[in-house]
């Protein structure tokens, strides 16, 4: 037997929306901020050291709201500055649209 990714992805993601299971609804719990360093969309996809940052602070937002937070983990991206332009550079295109591009080339997996 075979796993069937697409497949199985897409039924639990239909299951999400529907169920607005990620909806997000006013809370009397604490509030907790968690921030990361975003990662910069300035190559053409993600690698194995993306995820390396992110593995701490998953795990503690995680464990606080098991402690009972209302926890705020943002997904970001450092989209100014030297690494985007240096890209857009290199592909001849304006950093705009390499930043939009890969950005959405990003979100993509992650979903």
């Amino acid at each position: 037997m075979r796993y069937n990714f697409l497949e199985i992805e897409k039924k639990w993601q239909e299951y999400w929306k529907t169920n607005e299971t990620y909806k997000v609804g006013l809370s009397s719990k604490p509030k907790f901020y968690v921030l990361d360093m975003f990662p910069y969309p300035s190559g053409a996809g993600l690698h194995v050291g993306h995820p390396l940052g992110y593995i701490a602070s998953d795990i503690y937002s995680r464990f606080k709201r098991h402690k009972g937070y209302n926890v705020l983990h943002p997904q970001g991206y450092d989209s100014f500055g030297l690494p985007a332009e240096q890209y857009a550079i290199r592909t001849g295109q304006h950093p705009r649209k390499t930043t939009y591009e890969n950005i959405n080339m990003y979100r993509k997996p992650t979903r």
